[in-house]
């Protein structure tokens, strides 16, 4: 199946818009995507033409988008362009949504504090204990190998029988 798969980079327009569906979760937002260029005379950057898509999330990405984004904010989108032309009031108006696969906070202009969304299993796995990855400001008892990797035990290896 043909589809024309983008990735949009650009700032929030409209609060996301969340709807419980008979198919599930779905949540939409308006993206504004702006070209930037260096104009030479100016010696500045300078905003070209913005461009606008309707963003559409499904399920469990609907759900996170809804809790996550708000308008402003700068995003990465990545999904299935549509392209749709239609006739409102004798006049042909044409839009571009992208149907979201991916959405993500771009973090080139701030920090971003990820958090698993909680899901409803009747069964939870085991936790198991973080990996030291802290580096030590000393050099490591164990020699090189121990320094070179921080918080990986190592162990030693296996002898091969022939």
């Amino acid at each position: 199946m043909n589809e024309t798969m983008v990735c949009a980079v650009g700032r929030v327009a409209t609060q996301p818009v969340y709807r419980e569906m008979a198919s599930g979760p779905s949540a939409r937002f308006r993206l504004a995507v702006t070209a930037r260029y260096w104009d030479r005379e100016k010696n500045t950057w300078t905003d070209g033409h913005t461009n606008f898509f309707t963003v559409w999330a499904n399920r469990q990405l609907a759900t996170n988008t809804a809790a996550s984004l708000t308008v402003g904010e700068p995003v990465i989108v990545q999904g299935r362009l549509k392209v749709r032309t239609d006739v409102r009031e004798g006049q042909s108006r044409t839009s571009a949504d992208i149907d979201a696969v991916s959405i993500g906070h771009d973090l080139a202009w701030g920090t971003s504090a990820f958090r698993r969304a909680g899901k409803a299993e009747t069964a939870t796995a085991p936790t198991q204990p973080e990996p030291n990855w802290e580096t030590s400001s000393g050099g490591s008892p164990d020699g090189p190998a121990a320094s070179a990797a921080p918080g990986i035990q190592h162990r030693p290896a296996a002898a091969v029988l022939t």
